[in-house]
């Protein structure tokens, strides 16, 4: 596929795609989407749906009742952006670390990058310096916007040359002063191109080392135009709020991308547990629900304390949604849970169904602009009603940053998600299971030799195995198995330091549940470790 000229200064991130032979083949026009060759999507989430609706409808909620308009928004993601290419010295290209809870705040330094034409990275505000500190040094990241609560681990990265701006602190240097004094007049968004890089969206791989997920301005909006258009089908006085946070891209299209092309408004909660989600939901007559089905087993239990009567669309995605849980849950509400599943590497989800088009038990269908189907280990279409690997092809492919993993995920022009499903007779797909080392737990992707690394770099584990347990609440959690040091004790006290340890080194999601202390790791006569044979004692 021929590139567009770019509107990058820093080139970095178009001189790191993968080669163009390597990508996947993309379905462009209808029934999926198409755009321009330039193309910025801050300006056309922004400016163009404001031209649309208006500047006065309310855009973003925060849980203490304030209320941000598009106009408001609009004023500040300008002053934002005047600031990033004045005051920060930030040219189109060069790559924003965004890290922070999830706030109006952090979604308008999303949209100014956008405009400005740089590339927005952004991460969790839970992940600790050792992970940051790689992803800024596989990205090259320059620059970064920090909400002030969450600097520590940041600074702590040292990551050479990385200019952090905190917001929300009271510093003459805080992001939110330089607002106050950037100019007041609207900010032209650069001319980008269709496909300029915007985004760097990072995944866990099964070795441990994330992996960049880059997308382009078209990629950002196609997510809009397909599954929230076709399946969705959101309105502008829908009232979106969810549990992922704008670190995820499950929660960046659900909380921001969506709701902004509608022309629609986002309660944004810094703390969006299932039992802070229930209230919030009926006190801000949320429409929209996106969550794993994690938290809507667990919100089963408190129903009857809240009024859930706005609610009209509940999202899922993150893991497999059971039957039983789909069933549950309209039994309770009436409201039928639209399964989906996506991924890092497409940006959103890709099969989904809704209303009477869904069958519990299946994920769905392939979303309208998307295609799907099953193949064996060689890449070839297998039976309908025979298990085999997902492949998919849409608007978005997988293009990762410099990785050699790109060979593995795009085979012969098609996405090979690692899921393991079945294409019934009809044309329904249902998941059977994750085909590598992935653990899924509570909808957050776990790679288990991530959780090894983190435990090997404590001076008492001289070997680690991390593999999923079955989990009728959480669908897998995490469990170590642990070869410890001649002399170290084997007991309670031992396993809270080593689960304290991995909780400082890593998200504490990804902290084992358990942790099994062995005398051997099983292991090939060649040393390979034999991670299935732990699975077999799970």
């Amino acid at each position: 596929m021929e590139l567009k000229n770019s509107a990058h200064a820093d080139t970095f991130p178009r001189d790191h795609l993968p080669p163009t032979d390597q990508w996947p083949d993309l379905v462009l026009g209808p029934p999926g989407p198409h755009y321009p060759e330039r193309l910025n999507c801050g300006a056309e989430l922004l400016d163009a749906t404001i031209e649309r609706f208006g500047p006065d409808r309310p855009v973003f909620r925060t849980g203490h009742g304030e209320v941000w308009t598009y106009r408001e928004l609009r004023d500040r993601v300008d002053r934002i952006a005047h600031v990033l290419t004045g005051e920060l010295g930030v040219v189109p290209g060069n790559r924003v670390l965004l890290r922070g809870p999830t706030t109006p705040w952090l979604a308008a330094c999303w949209l100014a990058v956008m405009k400005a034409g740089a590339v927005a990275v952004t991460v969790l505000a839970q992940q600790r310096a050792h992970e940051l500190g790689v992803m800024c040094s596989i990205a090259r990241i320059s620059h970064a916007l920090c909400d002030a609560r969450v600097l520590a681990d940041l600074e702590q990265a040292e990551v050479p040359g990385l200019r952090i701006t905190a917001y929300g602190g009271d510093g003459p240097g805080d992001l939110l002063n330089l607002v106050k004094r950037a100019p007041t007049g609207r900010f032209t968004a650069v001319d980008t191109s269709a496909d300029d890089v915007a985004l760097i969206a990072f995944t866990s791989g099964t070795t441990g080392r994330p992996k960049g997920c880059m997308h382009f301005h078209r990629d950002v909006l196609a997510i809009a135009d397909t599954f929230a258009r076709h399946i969705l089908k959101p309105t502008p006085d829908d009232v979106f709020a969810g549990s992922p946070p704008l670190g995820f891209t499950f929660g960046l299209g659900g909380l921001v991308i969506f709701p902004l092309r509608a022309g629609a408004s986002a309660l944004l909660l810094e703390q969006a547990g299932p039992r802070q989600l229930l209230p919030a939901l009926a006190e801000h007559r949320v429409s929209v629900l996106f969550t794993a089905p994690t938290a809507y087993r667990t919100m089963l239990e408190e129903l009857d304390a809240h009024d859930l009567g706005a609610l009209r669309r509940c999202v899922s995605a993150g893991e497999n949604l059971p039957a039983a849980t789909w069933r549950a849950w309209e039994q309770r509400t009436g409201l039928r849970i639209i399964n989906g599943i996506g991924a890092t590497e497409l940006l959103h989800i890709f099969i989904s169904a809704a209303d009477e088009d869904i069958r519990p038990g299946t994920t769905g269908r392939p979303v309208p602009g998307w295609q799907a189907r099953i193949v064996d280990g060689q890449g070839q279409p297998v039976p309908d009603g025979e298990p085999g690997l997902l492949s998919v092809r849409g608007p978005v492919g997988c293009r990762y940053l410099a990785d050699e993993r790109q060979r593995e995920y795009v085979r012969d022009g098609w996405n090979v998600t690692g899921d393991t499903y079945v294409r019934e007779s009809d044309g329904w797909f249902r998941y059977v299971a994750r085909a590598d080392d992935m653990i899924i737990s509570a909808g957050f992707n776990i790679a288990g030799p991530e959780v090894e690394d983190a435990l090997l770099r404590h001076p008492d584990v001289t070997e680690a195995a991390v593999v999923g347990r079955p989990d009728e609440r959480r669908g897998h959690v995490v469990v170590a198995y642990c070869v410890l040091r001649p002399g170290a004790a084997r007991d309670e006290g031992t396993v809270a330091l080593l689960r304290d340890f991995v909780k400082a080194e890593l998200v504490p999601y990804k902290c084992p549940r358990e942790i099994v202390f062995l005398d051997a790791l099983p292991r090939t006569p060649t040393g390979k470790l034999q991670r299935f044979r732990l699975r077999e004692l799970e």
